[in-house]
């Protein structure tokens, strides 16, 4: 129990200024992204990783639960406090401590912003790959703790496959080192990737040793458009049979193109959609300079089929800003609809991507609530928001109906509840229609392996 006492001795071991339980702290503390809120009794800023293990240490000498949050840009619970809770903070822990050129890494606190690594990198050649799109300010931490991944991971990969090692704490407070700093390693269980992934409720993540790559010598867009979905659905998937892998590939549903036409403003009207567009694909080369015009040449052939209106190419930076231009107002466009967004982030098999965008469809016009669909197309990841005003009880129990027959769809498609975002707080009740009994039993005994009190993030990623 967190007491006047646990104050004391925290405040003893940080400082007063980095144990916070200020009214507006703790106001500030208390949600993530999430709709909901929960007040924590405090908020602690570790800038070590001795710190974090004394923290620990001391949560399970007194037996109060443990919240790590990065930025808090989550929307599924991840980082919301729970009652009793105190939220960890990696805000001072934003230090780039080893940039290893020649060796293609970086080693690096939770607390750096992730954009920064890659901006970094570029400076000698390199890149990091995974591209979410909150890196502007989402920390590398809560990317890690949630395997984040976007655009580029349809050629790249997400998060975990960037992670060479890691620093961590576990719940009972021992020091855990894993991986290593090589490119191979076959030495131990593979517990890295194991945490990424885990939203903080196995362990702590201290320092992450992340791997480079070359960054490629530029980068071509092609924006496609659709007479319809379907036909849209079919180019993926003839692109992704191909043997030139597009470094994006991004999809916008027919009710996505009907938000832009509406309240996509001037960006939208400059873009210049073409009449009768229904969906569009947003696809991306990158490589050699002389090599990706024929990545793009490849990658047109197939992108011409049923359906198709227009297909255009940019190769320079302003011409492939104005053809991202309208999926870049989308996000903004969309909270027009209503003001609040059931955002899941489904992924199924390429092969069943247009059956899950028929079936967002059907399911919109059956609970009468708009739903738009948009996301990562090459690896089958939709973003698929459900718009309701929260002050319409009917409207509510609709979506929630119309969310539960999504997620049955998902499932019965092969699919999975969550490409990148996770599942926090918000889509644990789901988690046993996806996992059998006897593979959750054994989850939940990884569970209690790293930690015994149960103290990490309790109420996140697992059902009870």
């Amino acid at each position: 129990m967190f007491t006047a006492a646990t104050f004391a001795e925290l405040t003893a071991l940080l400082g007063p200024e980095r144990v916070r339980a200020d009214a507006d702290t703790l106001s500030l503390y208390a949600r993530d992204e999430t709709p909901r809120s929960c007040t924590p009794q405090a908020v602690l800023f570790p800038r070590s990783h001795e710190e974090v293990v004394a923290i620990v240490q001391r949560a399970n000498a007194h037996d109060f639960p443990l919240v790590a949050r990065g930025a808090g840009s989550g929307n599924v619970g991840g980082a919301m406090p729970v009652p009793g809770g105190v939220v960890l903070s990696f805000e001072c822990m934003n230090a780039i401590l080893e940039f290893d050129a020649g060796n293609r890494l970086v080693v690096v606190q939770p607390g750096v912003v992730t954009d920064d690594i890659d901006r970094l990198a570029r400076g000698a050649g390199l890149m990091y790959a995974p591209d979410p799109g909150s890196g502007a300010y989402s920390r590398i931490g809560g990317n890690l703790a949630t395997n984040a991944a976007g655009p580029r991971c349809v050629k790249y990969g997400a998060t975990r496959d960037h992670v060479l090692g890691l620093r961590a704490v576990s719940g009972d407070g021992r020091e855990l080192r894993l991986g290593s700093r090589t490119s191979k390693y076959a030495t131990a269980y593979d517990l890295a990737r194991l945490l990424v992934g885990s939203e903080g409720t196995l362990a702590l993540i201290t320092e992450a040793t992340l791997r480079l790559i070359p960054a490629p010598e530029t980068v071509a867009t092609l924006r496609v458009c659709y007479a319809s979905n379907a036909g849209a659905c079919a180019a993926v998937r003839r692109v992704m049979q191909q043997p030139v892998v597009p470094s994006a590939l991004e999809f916008m549903d027919r009710r996505a193109i009907d938000v832009l036409t509406l309240y996509g403003g001037e960006q939208v009207v400059n873009a210049g959609l073409p009449a009768g567009t229904q969906a569009v694909l947003m696809v991306e080369a990158d490589g050699a300079r002389d090599d990706v015009p024929r990545q793009i040449a490849a990658l047109e052939k197939v992108l011409v089929g049923e359906g198709m209106l227009e297909i255009l190419a940019g190769f320079t930076a302003a011409d492939i800003a104005r053809l991202w231009a309208a999926r870049k107002s989308l996000s903004m466009a969309v909270k027009q609809i209503a003001p609040l967004k059931i955002n899941e982030d489904v992924v199924v098999p390429i092969s069943q991507l247009a059956s899950l965008v028929q079936a967002i469809d059907s399911l919109g016009h059956a609970h009468a609530v708009p739903i738009v669909s948009f996301g990562h197309a090459g690896n089958g990841n939709l973003h698929v928001n459900i718009m309701v005003h929260p002050d319409d009880a009917a409207e509510i129990e609709r979506a929630r109906a119309c969310h539960d027959a999504l997620v049955e769809t998902v499932l019965a498609l092969g699919g999975s509840l969550s490409g990148e975002h996770g599942i926090g707080s918000e889509k644990r009740r789901y988690v046993a229609r996806e996992i059998d009994a006897g593979t959750l039993a054994m989850l939940h005994d990884v569970k209690r392996l790293f930690d015994p009190m149960g103290i990490l993030n309790p109420g996140k990623k697992l059902p009870d």
